[in-house]
């Protein structure tokens, strides 16, 4: 990740590594991300684009769905291995299988194609938010079985080092890890916002469009089926019973 520079000077650009295999397309998005300040490195193809994520720092990975050697997907899977960065994805058809499919594969969110240049750096710039973010503890009363979460008054720093504890399951809200039985889980940055959007209000039904508000940083107008992926995939991370589906209307965290 790129970080600020010390000494009054502005800060470093954020890094977005592109693989796109339509030059024209690539260019374009090159020049468009470029005149918003960002930092560009792009690949024409899956397996460069996996040798450039090697080899370099970068701050969000934007994707094409459709790419030559190694596609979208499979190079979404290969970093997700050992990343945690932002990824967005690019599909040219939209078509609902290749977006689960994305998702699934461990993408944060994805843009249809031909993409907006306003619509695809307001998705980009939402993605960074949730990487930077600063929690805020929920205030919840103690749980007397040992479950739920601490009050934030008994750190006397609310979201800055009161882990929320949910039976086997610890979220550091200070270093923002999340731990299972006492390992580490690692979990993409909208994966944990989901996470902590849920501890917020343990046993409490929020329906997409909370989410994709809170979460996503969308209005209503947000694919619900963002929301659907990123919950299955964090189940599969956390425990498939820790968040229920209230069908009709939405999940909730089990106290």
């Amino acid at each position: 990740m790129s970080v600020p520079v010390t000494g009054g000077t502005a800060p470093a650009p954020v890094a977005i590594l592109l693989v796109e295999d339509d030059d024209v397309i690539r260019r374009s998005v090159t020049l468009a991300l470029e005149r918003y300040g960002y930092r560009v490195t792009s690949a024409s193809d899956g397996l460069t684009g996996l040798e450039l994520f090697r080899k370099g720092d970068h701050d969000l990975l934007l994707l094409d769905m459709m790419l030559p050697a190694l596609d979208g997907i499979g190079l979404c899977r290969r970093i997700r291995e050992t990343s945690t960065d932002p990824i967005l994805m690019m599909s040219a058809r939209g078509d609902a299988l290749d977006v689960v499919a994305g998702l699934e594969a461990g993408a944060d969110d994805y843009v249809i194609k031909p993409v907006d240049t306003a619509v695809l750096v307001a998705r980009i710039r939402s993605l960074l938010r949730r990487v930077t973010f600063t929690p805020t503890a929920p205030n919840l009363p103690p749980d007397p079985g040992g479950g739920g979460a601490a009050r934030p008054e008994d750190s006397g720093r609310p979201g800055h080092g009161t882990p929320l504890v949910f039976g086997d399951l610890t979220i550091d809200t200070a270093g923002l890890e999340v731990f299972l039985a006492g390992e580490r889980v690692a979990l993409a940055p909208t994966e944990l916002r989901l996470l902590l959007e849920f501890a917020a209000s343990p046993g409490v039904v929020l329906d997409r469009h909370t989410l994709l508000r809170n979460v996503w940083d969308y209005g209503w107008d947000g694919d619900s089926r963002v929301v659907d992926l990123c919950v299955q995939r964090l189940r599969r991370k956390i425990g498939s019973e820790r968040i229920q589906t209230v069908r009709g209307f939405g999940y909730k965290l089990r106290r």
